[in-house]
């Protein structure tokens, strides 16, 4: 019998081969405009400065997400977890929209004109398809904001063995090369199973986990925290914040018309989430890259420096440390900063410090629990015989134009 639910579209991935989409709500999600829009917004951001290949999309991210968590529902069911067929539905449709809430250049709009985090977008998306789809996505919202009673449903989605990660490690380390990172998900995902209701991982499977934190540690000092790629992101954070600084006085900038909502509506202005998201919604990385190659010329000399940098490559110098900038160091660099930019020059936009923080397995979070033959069921932590890097590991950095360099 050829039903509907046995027609799939099919997709040709280059990181598994060929994944499938069922007919019916997975598809039609696929072919909304919320979730096409992420063709048009790269997964790593500025990443490609460092790592040309760097330049696959959240579409891709998210389309493999869900591969793995079909797979992920077989290895599951195969154990003899109780997933009904809506179920199955509902944590698909959450893993395919738990990124829908990215906007363009990675998290640079959160810090800058964006009051909501994508988490919250994310959401926010979800209910407005589930309006558009008449309810039919309630149990795949219940499962992402982990409202739902099988708690393992919502690990699979947002955990320390999720989906999400399963695939961004993955796929990053195949689209930029640094092969560090490559986990063996389909051994991961064979482990998985299902004990008292929560997610655990078979004690044979307890290697492959091991090596996952390991790689998830090396993919974010190698590639998320180079210090290449965060010193182009806070380009692009502070391009932005000089650009809101400058619409916010009433200065004219070249920019499309959703952009322009969000750097030129007052701060007292207190419109509607759905208002936000009917804006944020038509964002992707082809206005930011837009207005970049518009304020290169813009009359503004530090808007002009930051996108000029941004387009040319001639990227801002980071300098990471394991303590906090010191003060006169930093001061050292401001002054000479006023030297060449002048006194009137806003210098905490070409000068500017900050940290970053990674840590490879967040004891604080639910724990990676490994099952036993015997039936124990310990935390990775307690039986591990490696290190796991729990520690959390910050980094201060300082970032200015080379020809500051002292």
């Amino acid at each position: 019998m050829d039903s509907m639910y046995n027609k799939q579209k099919i997709f040709n991935d280059p990181v598994y081969g060929f994944v499938s989409v069922p007919h019916g709500l997975l598809l039609d999600l696929v072919d909304h405009p919320y979730f096409q829009r992420l063709r048009r917004i790269r997964q790593v951001g500025l990443a490609h400065f460092v790592y040309p290949g760097a330049l696959h999309t959240r579409f891709h991210h998210a389309l493999g997400a869900l591969h793995l968590m079909q797979q992920a529902v077989e290895a599951l069911r195969h154990k003899g977890a109780l997933i009904t067929p809506e179920e199955a539905e509902a944590v698909s449709v959450a893993i395919l929209l738990h990124d829908i809430g990215h906007g363009p250049y990675s998290h640079a709009l959160e810090h800058t004109i964006v009051d909501l985090h994508h988490e919250q977008l994310s959401l926010l998306f979800m209910e407005d398809l589930n309006r558009q789809f008449d309810g039919r996505l309630e149990l795949a919202i219940q499962i992402f904001s982990d409202r739902y009673p099988k708690k393992f449903l919502h690990q699979l989605v947002s955990g320390q063995l999720d989906m999400d990660r399963m695939d961004y490690l993955n796929r990053d380390s195949f689209f930029t090369g640094v092969s560090e990172g490559v986990i063996g998900y389909d051994r991961i995902i064979k482990m998985l199973a299902v004990h008292e209701g929560e997610l655990v991982v078979e004690e044979k499977g307890m290697y492959s986990i091991e090596k996952f934190l390991i790689a998830r540690r090396l993919m974010y000092w190698q590639v998320y925290l180079h210090k290449t790629n965060v010193a182009a992101e806070q380009m692009v954070i502070h391009l932005l914040r000089r650009a809101r600084e400058l619409a916010v006085s009433g200065i004219p900038l070249e920019v499309s018309r959703h952009l322009h909502w969000f750097l030129y509506r007052s701060s007292e202005e207190q419109p509607s989430p759905f208002e936000v998201l009917e804006h944020f919604a038509r964002l992707d990385d082809v206005d930011i890259a837009a207005a970049i190659k518009a304020w290169r010329e813009a009359p503004d000399p530090v808007l002009a420096l930051l996108a000029e940098g941004l387009l040319d490559r001639k990227l801002f110098r980071l300098e990471w440390r394991s303590v906090p900038v010191e003060a006169d160091y930093l001061e050292h660099i401001r002054a000479r900063a006023m030297q060449v930019y002048g006194p009137e020059a806003p210098l905490e936009h070409l000068v500017f410090t900050g940290s970053a923080s990674n840590q490879a397995y967040d004891t604080a979070e639910e724990k990676i629990n490994i099952l036993f033959k015997d039936g124990r069921v310990l935390p990775i932590d307690e039986c591990s015989d490696v290190p796991l890097y729990t520690q959390v590991v910050t980094k201060h950095f300082i970032c200015y134009p080379k020809t500051l360099q002292p």
